[in-house]
């Protein structure tokens, strides 16, 4: 009956390994660039239109060399997902399945009327997710363990193009016109996002180095939101801003080239 038993268990752990092992191996990639909303990538696979693309748990990719100065260096163009989920989940599987010298994140976010302008390019210094509501200890505390400062020293001045170089708060919501006022107060803030608070968590607990490039795409006062009831306006300045992102994302890795020496 033992024998039975044995020869069952090494029957499920055997068909265990053998339905695990259809699972990427992990690789060394100089570069993976990820791309959070869907209106964020689409831009992007279609500036990648001739290479094929290859699917994850998350979204697509698409695996292509990027010619910096004397050096070819491997680039992965990975869709994750949008928001706090997606984000985490996806930038921990990118370091798994890719090792990167340098992880990217590129998009868009929403500027704080009378802080920034639509268009305005954000090099993101550090990140914070707001939206933690503690009602039992300290809520300052709370927010503060996820709170990141990324470490840019690595990063060659002067930067390829203008940017403004900013604290870029994070949540799992639109930015509230009501809460404007406090945001700017209480954070310094000029910007927020859906999803780099938790692309900077993981990248700094995996210590990779991490750029991130952030660009305007509309401005939420106390008034409200220009893009807001109007997801049109949103659309259409992503497509220019990812385009733009794209076309300057060569100047920016060899602003990074230390990290592939």
């Amino acid at each position: 009956m033992r024998l039975r038993c044995v020869g069952f268990l090494f029957l499920v752990l055997a068909a265990g390994t053998a339905g695990s092992s259809g699972s990427a191996p992990s690789q060394r990639t100089d570069v993976v660039v990820l791309i959070s909303a869907n209106a964020e990538w689409k831009p992007v696979r279609a500036h990648l239109a001739k290479e094929a693309a290859s699917g994850t748990p998350f979204g697509e990719f698409v695996s292509r060399t990027m010619a910096v100065g004397d050096k070819k260096l491997s680039v992965v163009y990975f869709h994750g997902g949008w928001g706090k989920i997606s984000a985490a989940a996806s930038t921990q599987y990118a370091i798994d399945r890719w090792t990167p010298r340098l992880l990217v994140n590129i998009g868009t976010c929403g500027g704080f009327e009378g802080g920034v302008r639509t268009g305005d390019l954000l090099l993101v210094t550090t990140t914070v997710v707001y939206d933690i509501v503690e009602m039992m200890g300290d809520a300052e505390a709370a927010i503060a363990d996820y709170a990141t400062r990324l470490d840019l020293s690595w990063l060659r001045k002067p930067y390829p193009e203008r940017v403004i170089e900013s604290l870029l708060i994070s949540a799992d919501r639109d930015l509230q016109p009501a809460d404007i006022p406090v945001l700017q107060k209480k954070f310094g803030a000029l910007a927020g996002d859906w999803e780099t608070g938790a692309i900077a968590f993981i990248a700094k607990r995996n210590n990779v180095p991490c750029l991130i490039l952030r660009a305007v795409s509309d401005i939420v006062g106390v008034r409200g939101g220009e893009a807001y009831g109007n997801i049109e306006i949103y659309e259409k300045r992503t497509r220019t801003i990812m385009v733009r992102l794209m076309e300057r994302l060569p100047a920016w890795v060899r602003a990074a080239d230390t990290l592939f020496e």
